[in-house]
Protein backbone atom coordinates (compact mmCIF):
# COMPACT_ATOMS: atom_id res chain seq x y z
CA UNK A 1 0.00 0.00 0.00
CA UNK A 2 2.97 2.36 0.41
CA UNK A 3 3.20 2.42 -3.38
CA UNK A 4 -0.12 4.22 -3.71
CA UNK A 5 1.13 7.83 -3.43
CA UNK A 6 3.61 7.10 -6.22
CA UNK A 7 0.93 5.53 -8.39
CA UNK A 8 -1.43 8.45 -7.89
CA UNK A 9 1.37 10.88 -8.71
CA UNK A 10 2.10 8.99 -11.93
CA UNK A 11 -1.55 9.09 -12.89
CA UNK A 12 -1.90 12.77 -12.05
CA UNK A 13 1.15 13.74 -14.06
CA UNK A 14 0.83 11.44 -17.05
CA UNK A 15 -2.91 11.51 -17.61
CA UNK A 16 -3.13 15.16 -18.50
CA UNK A 17 -2.99 15.11 -22.27
CA UNK A 18 -6.06 14.22 -24.33
CA UNK A 19 -6.41 10.53 -24.99
CA UNK A 20 -5.43 9.53 -28.49
CA UNK A 21 -7.54 7.32 -30.77
CA UNK A 22 -6.12 4.09 -32.14
CA UNK A 23 -4.74 4.14 -35.66
CA UNK A 24 -8.03 3.02 -37.23
CA UNK A 25 -10.05 5.70 -35.44
CA UNK A 26 -11.82 3.45 -32.93
CA UNK A 27 -12.62 4.66 -29.43
CA UNK A 28 -10.22 3.43 -26.78
CA UNK A 29 -12.20 1.83 -23.93
CA UNK A 30 -10.94 0.14 -20.75
CA UNK A 31 -13.13 -2.25 -18.77
CA UNK A 32 -11.96 -3.55 -15.42
CA UNK A 33 -13.71 -6.93 -15.29
CA UNK A 34 -14.86 -9.55 -17.78
CA UNK A 35 -18.59 -8.95 -17.30
CA UNK A 36 -18.10 -5.23 -17.95
CA UNK A 37 -15.85 -5.93 -20.92
CA UNK A 38 -18.55 -8.18 -22.36
CA UNK A 39 -21.02 -5.28 -22.21
CA UNK A 40 -18.57 -2.81 -23.73
CA UNK A 41 -17.67 -5.07 -26.65
CA UNK A 42 -21.26 -6.07 -27.35
CA UNK A 43 -22.53 -2.49 -27.37
CA UNK A 44 -19.48 -0.83 -28.88
CA UNK A 45 -18.80 -3.38 -31.59
CA UNK A 46 -16.33 -2.18 -34.20
CA UNK A 47 -16.45 1.39 -32.94
CA UNK A 48 -14.36 0.55 -29.86
CA UNK A 49 -10.90 -0.79 -29.18
CA UNK A 50 -11.40 -2.57 -25.86
CA UNK A 51 -8.95 -3.71 -23.21
CA UNK A 52 -10.13 -5.61 -20.13
CA UNK A 53 -7.72 -5.18 -17.24
CA UNK A 54 -8.61 -8.22 -15.14
CA UNK A 55 -8.47 -11.48 -17.04
CA UNK A 56 -9.68 -14.97 -16.10
CA UNK A 57 -9.03 -15.95 -12.50
CA UNK A 58 -7.96 -12.47 -11.38
CA UNK A 59 -9.42 -11.29 -8.08
CA UNK A 60 -10.66 -7.68 -8.39
CA UNK A 61 -10.95 -7.20 -4.61
CA UNK A 62 -7.19 -7.23 -4.11
CA UNK A 63 -5.97 -6.11 -7.55
CA UNK A 64 -3.52 -3.20 -7.76
CA UNK A 65 -2.78 -1.36 -11.00
CA UNK A 66 0.42 -2.33 -12.81
CA UNK A 67 2.62 0.00 -14.81
CA UNK A 68 1.16 -1.37 -18.05
CA UNK A 69 -2.35 -0.68 -16.69
CA UNK A 70 -1.43 2.94 -16.07
CA UNK A 71 -0.14 3.35 -19.61
CA UNK A 72 -3.32 1.76 -20.97
CA UNK A 73 -5.43 4.11 -18.86
CA UNK A 74 -3.44 7.03 -20.21
CA UNK A 75 -4.51 6.10 -23.75
CA UNK A 76 -8.19 5.47 -22.99
CA UNK A 77 -11.05 7.86 -23.56
CA UNK A 78 -13.55 5.86 -21.47
CA UNK A 79 -13.01 3.61 -18.44
CA UNK A 80 -15.89 1.41 -17.32
CA UNK A 81 -15.53 -0.11 -13.86
CA UNK A 82 -17.88 -1.83 -11.43
CA UNK A 83 -17.64 0.42 -8.41
CA UNK A 84 -19.31 -0.37 -5.05
CA UNK A 85 -15.76 -0.98 -3.75
CA UNK A 86 -15.18 -4.04 -5.95
CA UNK A 87 -11.92 -2.65 -7.37
CA UNK A 88 -10.82 -1.21 -4.05
CA UNK A 89 -7.17 -1.00 -5.08
CA UNK A 90 -8.02 1.11 -8.15
CA UNK A 91 -10.50 3.56 -6.65
CA UNK A 92 -8.01 6.40 -6.20
CA UNK A 93 -6.73 5.93 -9.74
CA UNK A 94 -10.25 6.37 -11.12
CA UNK A 95 -10.77 9.45 -8.95
CA UNK A 96 -7.56 10.95 -10.34
CA UNK A 97 -8.68 10.22 -13.90
CA UNK A 98 -12.00 11.99 -13.44
CA UNK A 99 -10.29 14.95 -11.77
CA UNK A 100 -7.93 15.26 -14.73
CA UNK A 101 -10.87 15.69 -17.16
CA UNK A 102 -8.90 13.93 -19.89
CA UNK A 103 -11.17 10.86 -19.84
CA UNK A 104 -14.37 9.58 -18.29
CA UNK A 105 -14.38 6.84 -15.64
CA UNK A 106 -17.84 5.41 -14.91
CA UNK A 107 -18.81 2.94 -12.12
CA UNK A 108 -21.53 1.07 -14.00
CA UNK A 109 -22.83 -1.05 -11.10
CA UNK A 110 -23.54 2.09 -9.11
CA UNK A 111 -26.35 2.78 -11.59
CA UNK A 112 -28.37 0.01 -9.92
CA UNK A 113 -31.06 1.69 -7.76
CA UNK A 114 -30.19 1.67 -4.08
CA UNK A 115 -33.34 -0.27 -3.20
CA UNK A 116 -32.11 -3.16 -5.38
CA UNK A 117 -28.65 -3.29 -3.80
CA UNK A 118 -27.72 -5.56 -0.90
CA UNK A 119 -25.69 -4.38 2.08
CA UNK A 120 -22.47 -6.03 3.19
CA UNK A 121 -23.99 -6.44 6.64
CA UNK A 122 -27.27 -5.46 8.28
CA UNK A 123 -27.26 -1.71 8.82
CA UNK A 124 -24.03 -1.24 6.87
CA UNK A 125 -24.05 1.55 4.29
CA UNK A 126 -21.61 -0.31 2.03
CA UNK A 127 -23.18 -2.34 -0.76
CA UNK A 128 -22.37 -5.81 -2.08
CA UNK A 129 -20.71 -5.20 -5.49
CA UNK A 130 -21.48 -8.58 -7.13
CA UNK A 131 -24.63 -7.39 -8.92
CA UNK A 132 -23.83 -9.12 -12.24
CA UNK A 133 -24.93 -12.46 -10.79
CA UNK A 134 -28.52 -11.31 -11.28
CA UNK A 135 -29.13 -10.60 -15.00
CA UNK A 136 -32.11 -8.36 -14.29
CA UNK A 137 -30.12 -6.13 -11.95
CA UNK A 138 -27.22 -6.15 -14.41
CA UNK A 139 -29.39 -4.37 -16.98
CA UNK A 140 -28.73 -1.10 -15.14
CA UNK A 141 -25.00 -1.53 -15.72
CA UNK A 142 -25.69 -2.08 -19.42
CA UNK A 143 -27.67 1.14 -19.58
CA UNK A 144 -24.91 3.02 -17.75
CA UNK A 145 -22.28 1.72 -20.17
CA UNK A 146 -24.47 2.69 -23.12
CA UNK A 147 -24.93 6.21 -21.80
CA UNK A 148 -21.21 6.58 -21.14
CA UNK A 149 -20.36 5.51 -24.71
CA UNK A 150 -22.86 8.02 -26.06
CA UNK A 151 -21.34 10.76 -23.89
CA UNK A 152 -17.82 10.30 -25.26
CA UNK A 153 -18.88 9.30 -28.79
CA UNK A 154 -22.22 10.94 -29.62
CA UNK A 155 -21.78 10.13 -33.32
CA UNK A 156 -22.31 6.47 -32.44
CA UNK A 157 -25.47 7.10 -30.43
CA UNK A 158 -27.88 5.24 -32.72
CA UNK A 159 -25.60 2.21 -32.92
CA UNK A 160 -25.04 2.08 -29.17
CA UNK A 161 -28.77 2.31 -28.49
CA UNK A 162 -29.65 -0.42 -30.95
CA UNK A 163 -26.99 -2.83 -29.74
CA UNK A 164 -27.78 -2.19 -26.07
CA UNK A 165 -31.45 -3.02 -26.68
CA UNK A 166 -30.40 -6.36 -28.14
CA UNK A 167 -28.19 -7.02 -25.12
CA UNK A 168 -30.98 -6.11 -22.70
CA UNK A 169 -33.39 -8.44 -24.48
CA UNK A 170 -30.80 -11.22 -24.22
CA UNK A 171 -30.54 -10.64 -20.46
CA UNK A 172 -34.30 -11.13 -20.15
CA UNK A 173 -34.10 -14.36 -22.12
CA UNK A 174 -31.15 -15.55 -20.04
CA UNK A 175 -33.05 -14.99 -16.81
CA UNK A 176 -35.99 -17.04 -18.10
CA UNK A 177 -33.74 -19.90 -19.19
CA UNK A 178 -31.89 -20.01 -15.89
CA UNK A 179 -35.18 -20.23 -14.01
CA UNK A 180 -36.19 -23.29 -16.04
CA UNK A 181 -32.95 -25.05 -15.10
CA UNK A 182 -33.02 -24.02 -11.45
CA UNK A 183 -36.57 -25.34 -11.11
CA UNK A 184 -34.99 -28.82 -11.25
CA UNK A 185 -33.59 -28.26 -7.75
CA UNK A 186 -36.19 -28.77 -5.00
CA UNK A 187 -36.48 -25.61 -2.87
CA UNK A 188 -35.22 -27.39 0.24
CA UNK A 189 -31.99 -28.32 -1.59
CA UNK A 190 -31.24 -24.77 -2.70
CA UNK A 191 -28.38 -24.09 -0.30
CA UNK A 192 -25.33 -22.76 -2.12
CA UNK A 193 -22.03 -22.99 -0.22
CA UNK A 194 -19.07 -21.21 -1.81
CA UNK A 195 -15.59 -19.96 -0.99
CA UNK A 196 -16.47 -16.28 -0.67
CA UNK A 197 -19.72 -14.39 -0.41
CA UNK A 198 -20.24 -13.41 -4.05
CA UNK A 199 -23.62 -14.97 -4.83
CA UNK A 200 -26.17 -13.17 -2.66
CA UNK A 201 -27.75 -11.42 -5.67
CA UNK A 202 -27.95 -14.76 -7.44
CA UNK A 203 -29.48 -16.33 -4.34
CA UNK A 204 -32.09 -13.62 -3.94
CA UNK A 205 -33.02 -13.77 -7.63
CA UNK A 206 -33.35 -17.57 -7.81
CA UNK A 207 -34.38 -18.67 -4.33
CA UNK A 208 -31.10 -19.93 -2.84
CA UNK A 209 -29.78 -19.64 0.66
CA UNK A 210 -26.15 -18.62 0.10
CA UNK A 211 -23.39 -19.31 2.64
CA UNK A 212 -19.65 -18.76 2.25
CA UNK A 213 -16.42 -19.25 4.15
CA UNK A 214 -15.05 -15.77 3.45
CA UNK A 215 -16.93 -12.50 3.37
CA UNK A 216 -17.90 -10.34 0.41
CA UNK A 217 -14.32 -9.18 -0.09
CA UNK A 218 -11.58 -11.77 -0.39
CA UNK A 219 -9.33 -9.34 1.47
CA UNK A 220 -10.96 -10.69 4.63
CA UNK A 221 -9.46 -13.92 5.94
CA UNK A 222 -11.55 -16.93 6.90
CA UNK A 223 -11.14 -18.00 10.52
CA UNK A 224 -11.34 -21.40 12.15
CA UNK A 225 -14.67 -20.25 13.61
CA UNK A 226 -15.99 -19.51 10.11
CA UNK A 227 -14.97 -22.96 8.87
CA UNK A 228 -16.46 -24.67 11.92
CA UNK A 229 -19.79 -22.83 11.58
CA UNK A 230 -20.08 -23.64 7.90
CA UNK A 231 -19.17 -27.27 8.54
CA UNK A 232 -21.97 -27.53 11.10
CA UNK A 233 -24.42 -26.21 8.51
CA UNK A 234 -23.22 -28.63 5.83
CA UNK A 235 -23.49 -31.59 8.19
CA UNK A 236 -26.82 -30.65 9.79
CA UNK A 237 -28.49 -29.95 6.44
CA UNK A 238 -26.84 -32.95 4.74
CA UNK A 239 -25.75 -30.66 1.90
CA UNK A 240 -24.53 -32.88 -0.97
CA UNK A 241 -22.08 -30.47 -2.62
CA UNK A 242 -20.12 -27.29 -2.02
CA UNK A 243 -18.29 -25.16 -4.59
CA UNK A 244 -14.85 -23.70 -5.24
CA UNK A 245 -14.27 -20.56 -7.29
CA UNK A 246 -11.88 -19.74 -10.10
CA UNK A 247 -10.52 -16.56 -8.46
CA UNK A 248 -10.29 -17.83 -4.86
CA UNK A 249 -8.01 -20.44 -3.33
CA UNK A 250 -9.85 -23.77 -2.82
CA UNK A 251 -8.20 -24.41 0.55
CA UNK A 252 -11.07 -23.13 2.73
CA UNK A 253 -13.70 -25.18 0.89
CA UNK A 254 -11.41 -28.19 1.11
CA UNK A 255 -11.11 -27.54 4.86
CA UNK A 256 -14.91 -27.59 5.18
CA UNK A 257 -15.05 -30.81 3.16
CA UNK A 258 -12.46 -32.47 5.43
CA UNK A 259 -14.17 -31.29 8.61
CA UNK A 260 -17.55 -32.56 7.37
CA UNK A 261 -16.01 -35.94 6.55
CA UNK A 262 -14.56 -36.12 10.07
CA UNK A 263 -18.08 -35.46 11.39
CA UNK A 264 -19.46 -38.38 9.39
CA UNK A 265 -20.90 -36.55 6.37
CA UNK A 266 -19.37 -36.93 2.92
CA UNK A 267 -19.82 -33.72 0.94
CA UNK A 268 -18.28 -33.41 -2.48
CA UNK A 269 -16.90 -30.42 -4.33
CA UNK A 270 -19.64 -29.88 -6.88
CA UNK A 271 -17.52 -27.95 -9.32
CA UNK A 272 -15.86 -24.62 -9.96
CA UNK A 273 -17.89 -21.42 -10.19
CA UNK A 274 -16.94 -18.12 -11.80
CA UNK A 275 -17.53 -15.53 -9.09
CA UNK A 276 -15.41 -12.47 -9.93
CA UNK A 277 -14.23 -13.10 -13.48
CA UNK A 278 -15.16 -14.77 -16.73
CA UNK A 279 -13.42 -17.84 -18.13
CA UNK A 280 -10.89 -18.06 -20.93
CA UNK A 281 -12.05 -15.99 -23.94
CA UNK A 282 -12.21 -19.05 -26.18
CA UNK A 283 -13.94 -21.24 -23.61
CA UNK A 284 -17.64 -21.76 -22.84
CA UNK A 285 -17.50 -19.30 -19.91
CA UNK A 286 -15.65 -16.64 -21.89
CA UNK A 287 -18.72 -14.40 -22.17
CA UNK A 288 -21.11 -13.11 -19.53
CA UNK A 289 -23.87 -15.36 -20.87
CA UNK A 290 -21.59 -18.37 -21.01
CA UNK A 291 -20.37 -17.72 -17.47
CA UNK A 292 -23.89 -17.53 -16.07
CA UNK A 293 -24.89 -20.65 -17.98
CA UNK A 294 -21.83 -22.56 -16.70
CA UNK A 295 -22.51 -21.57 -13.08
CA UNK A 296 -26.15 -22.61 -13.16
CA UNK A 297 -25.48 -25.87 -14.99
CA UNK A 298 -22.76 -26.70 -12.44
CA UNK A 299 -24.99 -25.89 -9.48
CA UNK A 300 -27.98 -27.81 -10.83
CA UNK A 301 -25.89 -30.86 -11.72
CA UNK A 302 -24.45 -30.95 -8.18
CA UNK A 303 -27.55 -30.17 -6.12
CA UNK A 304 -30.08 -32.04 -8.28
CA UNK A 305 -27.93 -34.97 -9.51
CA UNK A 306 -30.81 -36.72 -11.27
CA UNK A 307 -31.08 -33.68 -13.54
CA UNK A 308 -27.40 -33.69 -14.57
CA UNK A 309 -27.90 -35.29 -17.96
CA UNK A 310 -30.85 -33.07 -18.75
CA UNK A 311 -28.85 -29.98 -17.76
CA UNK A 312 -25.91 -30.90 -19.96
CA UNK A 313 -28.20 -31.42 -22.92
CA UNK A 314 -30.38 -28.36 -22.37
CA UNK A 315 -30.57 -25.94 -25.27
CA UNK A 316 -29.66 -22.47 -24.09
CA UNK A 317 -30.45 -19.76 -26.61
CA UNK A 318 -29.68 -16.56 -24.75
CA UNK A 319 -26.12 -15.93 -25.95
CA UNK A 320 -25.97 -12.29 -26.94
CA UNK A 321 -25.08 -12.18 -30.62
CA UNK A 322 -25.34 -8.60 -31.86
CA UNK A 323 -25.06 -7.76 -35.49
Amino acid sequence: MRLWPALILIVSLTLTACATPVADGRLRVIATTGPIGDIAQAIGGERVALRTLLGPGIDPHTYVATESDLFALQEARLILYNGLHLEAGLARVFDAINQSNYALAVPVAEAVPAELLLHWEDGDKTYDPHVWHDPLRWRYAVEAARDALITVDPAGSAIYRQRSEQYLAALQALDAELRVLIARIPPERRILVTAHDAFQYFGQAYGFRVEAVQGISTASEASATDIRALTELVVSQRIPAIFVETSVSPRTIEAVQSAARAAGHEVRVGGELFSDSLGDPDGPAGTYFGMMRHNVQTIVAALAPSAANAVQGAAMTSECTIE
